[in-house]
C-alpha cells in the first residue's frame, strides 16, 4: 500500500441511506484538500477513494416496497411538489430519491438504488421537471441544474464541490482538513441564509463520484446551459450596441495599431 504524505488512507463510511448490502456503520474519516493546489489530482483521488464508499440511491424499506408494487405506474412529482411548496426539504429529498430509482428501470426498482449506468434512462423531461420544482421552491438556490453550475465553476473538481455546497465541514484542526457530514442529522434542511446554494438535493454514492457525474451531465442540462448562453451573448452583443450607436465611425469602431 502507498501512502501520501498529510493524505492518510480513509476509512469506508456508510450511511443510513446506503444501499442494503452496506447497512453496517463505519468510523468517521477526513482529507485535507488545499484551495487552491497543485496537488489537485491527489486530492481528487483521496476523494475518489474516500467517496467510495458514497454510488448509489437507496430507499427505507417502506419507500422501496411501495416503489416495487407499482414498477409501470405513471410518475407523477405531485408529492415531491408538496414538500417542496411546504419546505419539507427532508421529506422533497427523499421523494427525489424514489422518483429517480423509479425513473431509472425496472431493474433500479428491485434494487432498490440506481448504478450511474442507469442515468442515461432517466427522461429528460422528467429529470427538467424535478429540477424546476426544486428551483421553483427555493428560490434558485437548489436543484441538480444549480449543482451542475456550481460543479463547472469549479472545473467539475468533486473535492472542492463538496465542501462549496457544504456537504463536507470544516474540522477544528491545526492542519485544513474537512469531513462529510453525517446523514441526516449534520446536513441543512431549510432554505436560510446560511444554506450554500446547490446544498439539496443531496446524491449518496457508494462507489464513487460517477453517479453524481452522470446526473450532473445529463443531457437535460446542458440544453438550458446553451440557452443561458445564448441569451448571454445577446444581451452583450446588444449592451455593444448602444455604446457604439450613434457615435461617428473614428470613435464607433476600434482600428488595431501594431506601432509601438
Amino acid at each position: 500500500l502507498h501512502r501520501h504524505h498529510n493524505h492518510p488512507s480513509l476509512p469506508l463510511r456508510r450511511h443510513s441511506i446506503d444501499c442494503p448490502s452496506a447497512a453496517a456503520a463505519a468510523a468517521s474519516s477526513s482529507f485535507c484538500p488545499k484551495l487552491p493546489s497543485s496537488q489537485t489530482s491527489a486530492t481528487a483521488s483521496s476523494v475518489s477513494h474516500y467517496y467510495s464508499n458514497l454510488t448509489a440511491f437507496s430507499l427505507s424499506s417502506a419507500s422501496t416496497a411501495a416503489v416495487s408494487a407499482s414498477p409501470a405506474a405513471p410518475t407523477t412529482f405531485d408529492v415531491l411538489e408538496q414538500h417542496l411548496s411546504s419546505q419539507n426539504f427532508r421529506e422533497a429529498d427523499e421523494e427525489t430519491r424514489r422518483l429517480l430509482i423509479a425513473l431509472a428501470g425496472e431493474a433500479a426498482v428491485k434494487r432498490g438504488y440506481v448504478f450511474f449506468p442507469e442515468v442515461k434512462f432517466i427522461p429528460e423531461s422528467d429529470l427538467k421537471a424535478i429540477d424546476e420544482l426544486w428551483r421553483k421552491y427555493s428560490d434558485g438556490k437548489f436543484g441538480y441544474s444549480v449543482q451542475r453550475k456550481v460543479w463547472k465553476k469549479l472545473n467539475c473538481n468533486f473535492s472542492t464541490f463538496f465542501i462549496k455546497v457544504g456537504w463536507m465541514k470544516k474540522l477544528d484542526t491545526e492542519v485544513q482538513q474537512y469531513n462529510y457530514r453525517a446523514f441526516p442529522s449534520e446536513f441543512i434542511w431549510e432554505n436560510s441564509e446560511e444554506t450554500p446554494v446547490g446544498h439539496l438535493p443531496l446524491t449518496n454514492a457508494l462507489r464513487g463520484t460517477q453517479l453524481l457525474n452522470c446526473i450532473l451531465s445529463h443531457p437535460a442540462f446542458e440544453t438550458g446551459e446553451e440557452e443561458e448562453a445564448q441569451f448571454a451573448g445577446a444581451k452583450e452583443e446588444g449592451r455593444l450596441n448602444n455604446v457604439t450607436k450613434g457615435l461617428p465611425l473614428s470613435k464607433g469602431l476600434m482600428k488595431t495599431d501594431y506601432s509601438f
